[in-house]
């Protein structure tokens, strides 16, 4: 298990959190947009300004005194070239849009809304072969995470006028809502991997952490993806500094 922080620019976009944990002040989220599958390609690498080194920044989060020396990192890729980076992540965003074989309409959804049924969430830690959980423990896992994204499979059977839901994707973080957060439970649907749907699931919500001033933003990563997590700006022991688990003796 590898400890792996994303050095983040400065924030892009302030918010304050109203009586919606999602809901930018006096702005809301558009309840579900499309995305654009035809994205033009990355714009090259520049760099932003980083106020305060790693450790610096985890106890007195970035400086923000332009009179400071900079030190300058590449940026992660997080962001699709034709996206404004300053608007907010909707609540819901249909990623994918297309008919299968047998007739039936599918499009795949991303949610920031957090309601993830916990035995749903269970199936598919099933699907990935992890140890199962209490599901108090699980419920109450996503209850107090501060963030909560998931990706769904919507289909429409041409025979029938309903819709059917599944969740086949999830990641959350918890923070302390100022300087940082740490992202948890990275799961996609072993028949939804190589799609390109995990990385639009990190993307997303380490943009939506951003907007909301969250510089700092952490996760422990298995070592069969660290390269995964690295392509997408995750940097392992940044500045030396190594994550430490506590063992009791």
């Amino acid at each position: 298990m590898v400890s792996l922080a994303l050095l983040a620019p400065f924030p892009l976009y302030h918010t304050c959190l109203s009586s919606s944990r999602f809901e930018a002040q006096n702005k809301p989220f558009p309840r579900r947009v499309y995305y654009n599958s035809k994205q033009k390609s990355e714009p090259k690498n520049k760099s932003w300004p980083l106020k305060a080194g790693f450790w610096d920044s985890i106890t007195s989060s970035f400086l923000k005194n332009n009179n400071n020396t900079t030190d300058t990192i590449e940026p992660p890729s997080t962001l699709n070239a034709e996206e404004d980076e300053t608007e907010p992540v909707p609540e819901e965003l249909v990623l994918v849009q297309r008919t299968l074989t047998d007739g039936t309409h599918e499009q795949i959804l991303f949610s920031l809304i957090g309601d993830v049924d916990v035995y749903a969430l269970q199936s598919l830690c099933d699907k990935v072969g992890w140890p199962r959980r209490p599901l108090t423990k699980l419920s109450d896992s996503l209850k107090n995470s501060f963030m909560v994204a998931s990706l769904y499979s919507i289909t429409k059977s041409p025979e029938r006028d309903e819709e059917r839901k599944v969740l086949i994707g999830m990641a959350r973080a918890t923070s302390d809502q100022a300087f940082n957060a740490t992202i948890w439970d990275v799961i996609v649907d072993p028949s939804y991997q190589g799609q390109g749907l995990g990385k639009v699931l990190i993307q997303k919500l380490i943009r939506a952490l951003l907007q909301r001033d969250i510089g700092n933003i952490t996760l422990f990563a298995d070592s069969k993806v660290v390269d995964f997590y690295k392509n997408l700006g995750f940097e392992a022991d940044p500045e030396g500094i190594k994550g430490m688990f506590w063992y009791p003796s």
